[in-house]
């Protein structure tokens, strides 16, 4: 089971961080993904944490504004989010895989329920 937490109303320009938390599995043996999705919108791929270790790979509409982290000893990834734009707005969900190809939903086997991120103009 994922547990996303940490999302909010923010302005933008600002910040948040997003935690997914899990549980009864070990997130060292997957790769972390997380994804977002807006209202009316596909769900979009924001970024993925490798199992390797491997710098993440992030989207480039949120490259050099989001970051994300992992601790294996704590069962947990995060998804730091500066310079917050309105367009960012989405409902961010984590997921896990063990698949090659990772970015598409299809990839990940297991999701969170997702945390809500409103960003204000």
């Amino acid at each position: 089971q994922l547990q996303a937490s940490g999302g909010g109303l923010v302005q933008a320009g600002g910040s948040l961080r997003l935690s997914c938390t899990a549980s009864g599995r070990a997130i060292s043996s997957y790769h972390m993904g997380w994804f977002r999705q807006a209202p009316g919108k596909e769900r979009e791929f924001v970024g993925v944490s490798r199992r390797s270790g491997d710098t993440p790979v992030l989207a480039d509409n949120v490259k050099g504004r989001f970051t994300i982290s992992r601790y294996n000893m704590k069962n947990t990834v995060y998804l730091q989010m500066n310079s917050l734009k309105p367009e960012d707005t989405a409902v961010y969900y984590c997921a896990a895989s063990t698949s090659v190809v990772l970015r598409a939903p299809k990839d990940y086997g297991y999701w969170g329920q997702g945390t809500l991120v409103t960003v204000s103009s």
